[in-house]
């Protein structure tokens, strides 16, 4: 069977959805029978962007340490598809959003000289990325539509849509009780705010919600919610385990999952593949993909009013989340890593 090195960037001291997919990507990968290994590259902020570009554009991919051959090498984001090697798969999670679908609100925040010197970098690196997406990488595939409408806008660079699957888990569904479950890092992205925005509007009056993550945002989420006087059935309960996650998906009557513009968005997919609907927002980005409202789970206009009314639809009725939750745990099973390596791998 063919060598596989999995690439993926990896900031230090973080763990996101690209480890999520890297190290599900190579037991996938391992249990397909092949050899198989995961390179982290360096990522760095805006003054150093150039030299890890360039790093990583001169690691040697050919072979292994013990000089055997590598056969293909999957990447997955910025900069990682910068390496180099004739058997070269880009599965992308992103490019450097604060150049591209976050540009205009990365560039309100500089001064006017800092304006003129990140236009100039953004154009850089467009044209940079540009050439190692259509020159440097083989095929491109992305994660969400989301994504690949990202990498036609800006660069007309052509994709394939490959929805990843649930992270290779225990999911179970154990009931549906009486409490939303939201899991997510505590970030202006993910709308966490918006959550308790919407349970403090009278149609959400009386849902329990736990809230489990962290974040630069959990002093501001814990002072609203003491604000609007939610302390009672609004818990935020900090870092879990991922065996606690899957108790909590086990047991919760739905998931609310609103972020801004997501890539893609694992919490939907282990909802899914724990029998439960997902609440979502019409400009989710990934979510709302998956998401068939009416269907499988909720997708509303992202006001508090609106997702209010969505909250108590879903938490007011089990009957209806049992059925949402079954149609939700078929789509999730249409979602296989065998046939993902299937389409990942050339060679």
């Amino acid at each position: 069977m063919p060598r596989i090195t999995v690439v993926t960037s990896h900031p230090p001291l973080s763990h996101g959805g690209h480890l999520v997919i890297a190290q599900s990507l190579e037991q996938a990968l391992r249990e397909a029978g092949h050899e198989v290994a995961v390179l982290y590259t360096p990522e760095a902020g805006f003054s150093a962007l150039a030299s890890v570009y360039w790093s990583t554009y001169l690691t040697d991919m050919r072979r292994t340490h013990g000089g055997r051959q590598v056969d293909q090498v999957i990447t997955t984001r910025f900069p990682s598809y910068a390496v180099r090697h004739a058997r070269h798969v880009c599965w992308l999670t992103h490019r450097m959003r604060e150049y591209y679908d976050r540009w205009e609100e990365f560039r309100a925040r500089l001064s006017w000289r800092n304006k003129i010197r990140y236009e100039m970098h953004r154009r850089v690196l467009h044209g940079v990325d540009r050439y190692l997406l259509t020159r440097n990488v083989e095929r491109v595939f992305a994660l969400s539509k989301t994504v690949q409408a990202r990498l036609t806008r800006w660069g007309s660079v052509p994709s394939e849509v490959v929805y990843p699957p649930p992270p290779q888990r225990p999911y179970r569904c154990d009931c549906y009780d009486d409490y939303l479950f939201v899991v997510s890092r505590l970030t202006p992205l993910k709308r966490i705010g918006l959550i308790i925005e919407a349970l403090a509007q009278p149609a959400a009056a009386g849902v329990r919600c736990l809230i489990a993550g962290d974040g630069e945002q959990a002093a501001i989420l814990r002072d609203r919610i003491e604000h609007f006087g939610m302390a009672d059935r609004v818990t935020l309960l900090g870092r879990v385990s991922d065996a606690a996650v899957l108790d909590y998906l086990a047991r919760c009557r739905a998931v609310c999952f609103p972020p801004v513009s997501e890539d893609y968005g694992f919490v939907t997919v282990e909802a899914f593949a724990s029998g439960k609907a997902v609440i979502t927002c019409t400009d989710s980005g990934g979510p709302a993909e998956l998401v068939e409202s009416g269907v499988n789970g909720l997708v509303c206009a992202p006001t508090p009013f609106a997702l209010a009314n969505a909250i108590r639809t879903m938490m007011s009725d089990v009957e209806l989340a049992q059925r949402y939750g079954a149609a939700a745990q078929t789509v999730a099973g249409t979602l296989t890593w065998e046939e993902t390596v299937g389409r990942l791998v050339v060679v």
